[in-house]
């Protein structure tokens, strides 16, 4: 490895996840220890690299991962092969587990206790953005296959949670409020408690990422996520314009998770509606938060397209919250039949609903990505007030249709992209 140009971003692809690293590194003044390590053995030789990462008397283990740190960096320079990125930011947590390298080119031996580890994953909010974090959270369970998983998350989410089987424990965080200090000193208490080696931070906010001051003035756990000084940084400088799955994916590999699976629901769903036994049903889903009706495709659409949906054969079912039932009847209007279950689903019921449905027709909102998730065709709509491509439904089978506005969008296209979607 001698005789080298300076290891930096340049040496990566391009829009890679070790160039993306670098780079973030390089933009800073206080850098990642990994960042240091990596930068100081490029320019050696093979064993003396080695020696540098884990000194002159290591053990055989502490010898192999650092061997494969060297190895994996070689294998990474000047490729876009991400698995070959994941390997080295794998490898560098392997060796983690035998020496400090915060410290280097002292040897100290690593700070990580021995035996299974205690991992806390954070994901409170939105429905939506919690369905997508199904993913990252199998990942991060694959890894971590014989350790403790507790998520904290917030209170709508928990029996949900529960039944995924990813975690061993389920706390709920009641977000407290700002003067709410006997709130926030049970919060810190039950964290503190945990005894945590890790945390996942994956809802990435202001908010989650002050709780790694919790901790303060001890040690406070690994931290993977955008809280200052963590351990595990998602270091990329353009984070914020990219889709949530991908930009989790990233962070976890980041810690040395990866590959990260598409968002999948629980196999334990509620029943099935008695009205929908033996019959083909499509979802409608014309609601959306009442402070974004921009979002809404109109309802007298969705009338068009249920009864163009029943004239075929095919159920047309509409879900929602009990506000939106109104919805529900405009849409029945044009679509006599229609089966309205506005106010009448819990999110074990979405579980069961998407897994069986024929065919999902959605605005963007959240039971949309229960859908999505259930792995069936979906269509969903967006307007002008939100990005498709940081939070449009990832799944097996999604079609995303844009009009700006969304009223404009005729029944007849959203008909067409539901019949090309059946027909895949």
């Amino acid at each position: 490895m001698s005789s080298r140009q300076p290891l930096s971003s340049a040496s990566f692809r391009p829009d890679t996840p070790l160039w993306r690293f670098f780079a973030w590194n390089e933009a800073r003044a206080g850098q990642d220890r990994r960042h240091r390590a990596l930068r100081a053995i490029w320019s050696m030789e093979h064993a003396a690299a080695v020696a540098h990462l884990v000194g002159p008397t290591p053990t055989p283990a502490a010898s192999s991962a650092a061997e494969q740190v060297v190895a994996t960096l070689e294998a990474a320079i000047e490729t876009g092969d991400i698995e070959r990125h994941a390997a080295l930011f794998r490898a560098l947590d392997a060796l983690e587990d035998h020496v400090d390298l915060a410290v280097l080119p002292a040897h100290r031996p690593s700070r990580r206790r021995a035996g299974p580890k205690r991992i806390l994953v954070i994901k409170l909010s939105a429905l939506g953005d919690f369905i997508q974090a199904q993913g990252p959270m199998a990942a991060i369970r694959r890894h971590h296959a014989a350790d403790r998983i507790t998520l904290l998350t917030t209170r709508p989410f928990a029996g949900f949670a529960e039944r995924t089987g990813l975690f061993d424990a389920v706390r709920v965080d009641r977000r407290p409020r700002a003067l709410d200090i006997g709130g926030w000193l049970g919060l810190r208490r039950m964290l503190r408690q945990g005894r945590f080696d890790r945390v996942y931070d994956l809802q990435t906010s202001q908010r989650s990422s002050s709780y790694a001051r919790f901790w303060w003035p001890g040690p406070r756990p690994e931290w993977s996520g955008i809280a200052k000084g963590c351990s595990h940084p998602h270091a990329y400088l353009e984070r914020d314009p990219q889709h949530t799955i991908e930009k989790q994916a990233e962070q976890l590999l980041m810690a040395g998770i990866h590959p990260v699976p598409l968002p999948a629901l629980p196999a334990d769903g509620g029943p099935l509606p008695a009205e929908l036994a033996g019959r083909r049903f499509a979802l409608l889903i014309p609601g959306s938060s009442p402070s974004h009706p921009g979002k809404r495709w109109p309802a007298e659409h969705y009338g068009g397209l249920a009864k163009a949906l029943a004239d075929q054969g095919v159920l047309p079912v509409v879900l929602g919250g009990k506000g939106e039932r109104s919805l529900a009847e405009s849409i029945a209007a044009k679509a006599p039949g229609t089966l309205d279950l506005t106010g009448r689903t819990e999110l074990a019921d979405l579980v069961a609903l998407a897994r069986a449905a024929t065919v999902t027709i959605g605005n963007d909102t959240g039971v949309s990505h229960i859908a999505a998730a259930g792995g069936g065709p979906l269509v969903v709509l967006f307007s002008g007030e939100s990005e498709p491509s940081r939070c449009a439904p990832r799944g097996k089978a999604v079609t995303v249709l844009r009009q700006i506005p969304l009223a404009d969008l005729p029944v007849t296209s959203v008909l067409a992209a539901v019949e090309a979607a059946l027909r895949q």
